[in-house]
């Protein structure tokens, strides 16, 4: 059975531990090396992370008999659309209903906030897209989007609330 939590900024240094067991392991094999590693020291530094925060993300964290398991963050991108910039679990935990966990209590979360739309990105070749179009989102469009020196070759992902 799965609680959540708030996440305050003291709980970054949590996200960062989660973020060192689960992103790089997604990406690899998706991505470069290089762009994994660019990536993950733009997104995933405590300062970037406090930065999100403060910039109106909302964090949670999945726990597990007071165990983290994995975490999610959303912020709002327009009127009634609320978007899901990050769900990661452990490897370990994948497949037992904690990534289908966090995303209902996003949407339980941001109905509360007058959303009818949840949205997210997804790079077009990660696996974790068929978990996406297993709990409800579709394809809403494809999107190739300039980050760094690479670029993001995504689907954008909408499932109504």
């Amino acid at each position: 059975m799965y609680t959540y939590k708030t996440a305050l900024p003291q709980d970054i240094a949590t996200i960062v531990s989660l973020a060192d067991r689960t992103w790089k392991q997604t990406y690899r094999g998706v991505i470069s090396d290089e762009q994994i590693e660019y990536m993950y020291g733009q997104m995933y530094t405590p300062e970037a992370l406090l930065g999100q925060q403060q910039n109106g993300h909302t964090f949670i964290i999945a726990l597990e008999n007071d165990e983290p398991m994995g975490f999610a963050s959303f912020s709002t991108t327009e009127p009634s659309v609320y978007k899901i910039h990050k769900l990661y679990v452990l490897p370990e935990t994948q497949g037992k209903g904690c990534g289908r966990y966090l995303v209902d209590v996003v949407a339980e979360e941001v109905k509360k906030l007058n959303a009818t739309i949840l949205e997210l990105n997804v790079n077009r070749f990660n696996k974790a897209k068929h978990f996406y179009d297993k709990i409800g989102f579709i394809i809403y469009k494809e999107v190739d989007i300039p980050y760094g020196d690479f670029v993001l070759n995504d689907y954008v992902m909408r499932r109504e609330l």
